[in-house]
């Protein structure tokens, strides 16, 4: 089974593009030209602040991207010798293999906004109040750990190359989406794609926004597993407990700091797990402890209230009151 197993030398992994280093440029461009628009209009799309620690937080991704490459392009080759299918490249497999991929992100993002440790390595991409075309750029370093999420569909037995350029596009699809000057689009578009409109209600921090949109490419996964909303009124950018940071490393690694001090406290195995991988704003420790001193008062409440008291002396009627004087 194993005697013809390829490796990345075989396949010329080192010569695959790098679509998303070559459209670097250009996203640059388009971030000048939307900050100008915004400027000459006088809007408050753009923070200088926020946008350096945007690019910071891109650069050392595209570093780390680097450094995971051979690691990536390995588990995806390990798969591809493991399974005894394959599916040659072709035009319907690329289409098959992005299609697989997006229902992927859709489940990787959704789990990512519902349970806390993945949660942690997303944040950074919402810690922003700001929502334009730099935002894009603020993936956490950490992210790159969900790739486990995608070993199904490498799975799959599609070719590593495949695999590799869909998951290019579908990381460069999200730069467009993060705008506010592209209103709603065409119907059919909006019915489809994830498109701005979409995404802005999903990075919008208003409670009955929350949760919502999860879809990369295609919004019909929100549509079909009911997690999909319209956008109606402007969203309040952000996260539920603002930043004020604009440290990257901050912004990168505040809600791990949170979950380690919180593992700190932790009284059981269960509710280090539920600290771990319960939602992000259970606030786990906070509530038990606000319980634990409402169990308290309510103790000490009731031991007041039921010890014995002093007795009251009762004037029987057959007595002669101290009171009266004697005849």
């Amino acid at each position: 089974m194993f005697e013809n197993h390829l490796s990345m030398e075989d396949i010329g992994a080192d010569k695959w593009p790098n679509i998303i280093l070559w459209a670097a440029p250009i996203m640059f461009l388009l971030v000048f030209i939307e900050w100008g628009i915004s400027l000459y209009q006088k809007k408050d799309t753009y923070d200088k602040r926020d946008f350096l620690a945007a690019a910071t937080i891109g650069f050392v991704n595209v570093g780390i991207s680097a450094l995971l490459k051979v690691f990536v392009f390995g588990v995806a080759l390990f798969c591809w010798n493991l399974v005894p299918w394959k599916i040659p490249a072709s035009a319907w497999s690329f289409v098959a293999c992005f299609f697989a991929i997006d229902f992927v992100r859709y489940w990787a993002h959704r789990v990512a906004h519902e349970q806390r440790f993945w949660w942690a390595t997303h944040i950074t991409h919402h810690n922003s109040s700001k929502y334009n075309f730099s935002v894009s750029f603020r993936l956490g370093w950490t992210q790159h750990i969900k790739i486990i999420f995608f070993v199904p569909v490498m799975l799959m037995g599609f070719d590593p190359f495949v695999f590799f350029i869909c998951h290019q596009i579908a990381v460069l699809y999200q730069f467009w989406i993060h705008t506010e000057y592209i209103k709603k689009l065409p119907r059919p578009i909006e019915f489809f794609f994830t498109t701005p409109s979409h995404h802005r209600v999903h990075h919008a921090s208003d409670a009955h926004y929350l949760d919502k949109n999860y879809g990369s490419t295609f919004i019909i996964w929100d549509r079909i597993f009911g997690t999909f909303m319209p956008e109606a009124e402007r969203p309040t950018y952000g996260i539920t407990k603002p930043v004020t940071s604009y440290n990257p490393i901050y912004l990168n690694f505040h809600e791990w700091s949170d979950i380690v001090s919180d593992l700190r406290k932790a009284k059981n195995r269960k509710e280090a797990f539920q600290i771990l991988f319960g939602k992000p704003g259970d606030e786990v420790i906070k509530n038990r402890e606000l319980r634990e001193k409402a169990e308290k008062e309510a103790t000490e409440t009731k031991a007041v209230t039921s010890s014995p008291s002093a007795p009251t002396p009762v004037l029987v009627s057959n007595e002669n009151s101290l009171l009266k004087k004697e005849d």
